[in-house]
């Protein structure tokens, strides 16, 4: 088990090459080039960074969205995948959203990708319709266009 905890300064500047590293994983499915990672600046906006390690091997960024709290990035490097630190992530991003007042969190994600839609509903979520419907429905932007070029995007969604 890896001590979770919340981001320092100092693990923001190395979770964008974190980030990238996981990325990586999508190429073998033939999903990419995907977005660049999230800047250090918008780390530093979110609601909530949590990071698996010292020095980090995993991060989860919870954001504001929509009068919810929203998983905006889950990452683990490669090398440290299969261990349960994404599912220890996980858990610790739906207690903190828990404990912040929040009913419910969200994400967006690929249905089918095996680390992605099926792996979030092994713990609880649900899917609430597409991502660009659920955005536009809620006053957002819809997601780069590029996201939806690989398969089918879910937004997900678990009561707290």
């Amino acid at each position: 088990m890896t001590a979770i905890r919340q981001a320092s300064e100092q693990d923001l500047a190395t979770l964008p090459g974190l980030e990238a590293e996981a990325d990586r994983l999508f190429e073998a499915l033939g999903i990419g080039p995907l977005p660049a990672p999230g800047s250090v600046e918008e780390l530093r906006r979110a609601r909530c960074v949590l990071v698996a390690g010292r020095p980090p091997v995993g991060f989860a960024r919870i954001d504001h969205l929509a009068r919810t709290a929203h998983l905006e990035q889950l990452s683990v490097h490669p090398d440290a995948m299969r261990q349960g630190i994404g599912r220890e992530l996980l858990r610790a991003a739906c207690a903190w959203a828990r404990e912040a007042g929040y009913r419910d969190i969200t994400l967006a994600t690929y249905r089918d990708v095996p680390w992605n839609g099926p792996f979030y509903a092994s713990e609880g979520f649900v899917e609430a319709g597409s991502v660009d419907a659920w955005y536009t429905a809620n006053g957002l932007e819809p997601e780069e266009a590029v996201m939806g070029l690989f398969g089918t995007r879910v937004l997900m969604r678990r009561v707290l």
